[in-house]
């Protein structure tokens, strides 16, 4: 079996993460236009997000009342309204296997790791809010699987010490550089941080990216990122904290034509004559 992150740097282009999320707002017909889109622009892998409410949300936001489609209610109330359990994952699996393209998630907790280890995912995913959730690290080094973390809110101390719980379990992971705002501010995206993080680590790199434009992720590919994860949406003007800074579907086609070739327009750093300017060598120069 051919190692997934070494064809993902033995590509010519960088693996396309659609982090459909929670932009799907519980609805099932939300979810396959969105894979549907993610198939149809060439994009690699359809994500989203398993969580325990009951876990996850923090006790001080739990009561917390929100105006939702549904109504009023409580911030658990609607967290627990939009997960998807068996049914709705199950749907998830048969309907990306007939594309087929890959689908993941993000683990938020140990419940939800165990929850998707039942299902032939290509790599689990931690996100930058559980970038220091030891325990849950390490569960999922040892379960043997590809892991992809997100490292949004995090310093290069911090990154150092997971790196090196990742490393004594003999874990298979890649690096995404994060900036955790929703929308990220452009000078607040240092994006210089992926070539000091391919030196610093020497694993698969790449870029989560939460800004509103396309231009910093094609940035960050020339930069040396080899795995592009954006939210999608269906359309910006829907329900929902994520939708703003979210690809709708038309720039998620732009900018898989955009990253085309990529790798190989920044080829190699030694400067050669190449074949076609021999050609022109001959005619300019005699």
């Amino acid at each position: 079996m051919v190692d997934f992150f070494k064809k993902i740097e033995d590509a010519n282009e960088p693996y396309l993460i659609a982090e459909i999320g929670i932009n799907h707002n519980g609805d099932m017909n939300i979810v396959k236009k969105l894979i549907d889109a993610t198939n149809a622009c060439g994009w690699d892998c359809a994500k989203f997000q398993k969580r325990d409410p009951d876990l996850c949300v923090p006790e001080h936001q739990k009561q917390v009342r929100r105006d939702t489609p549904w109504g009023e209610m409580s911030y658990i109330d609607y967290k627990h309204k939009i997960e998807f359990h068996q049914k709705e994952y199950d749907i998830i699996d048969i309907y990306c296997k007939e594309k087929p393209i890959d689908w993941t998630a993000s683990a938020w907790d140990l419940n939800s790791l165990e929850f998707l280890m039942q299902f032939d995912l290509p790599f689990i995913k931690i996100p930058s809010a559980q970038f220091t959730n030891k325990k849950l690290i390490e569960a999922v080094a040892e379960k043997d699987r590809y892991c992809i973390l997100s490292t949004g809110m995090a310093n290069w101390n911090m990154i150092d010490e997971i790196v090196k719980i990742l490393e004594k379990k003999k874990a298979r992971f890649a690096l995404l550089h994060c900036n955790s705002t929703y929308p990220a501010p452009h000078d607040e995206l240092h994006l210089s941080v992926i070539p000091e993080m391919i030196k610093r680590y020497g694993c698969t790199i790449g870029y989560s990216g939460h800004e509103y434009d396309l231009e910093p992720t094609i940035l960050a590919v020339s930069l040396g990122a080899k795995i592009i994860e954006r939210h999608v949406t269906l359309d910006h003007r829907m329900w929902g904290t994520d939708q703003k800074s979210s690809l709708e579907v038309h720039a998620m086609d732009l900018l898989k034509k955009r990253l085309k070739d990529i790798n190989q327009m920044i080829g190699s750093p030694e400067k050669i004559i190449t074949e076609s300017e021999k050609i022109a060598l001959k005619k300019l120069r005699g």
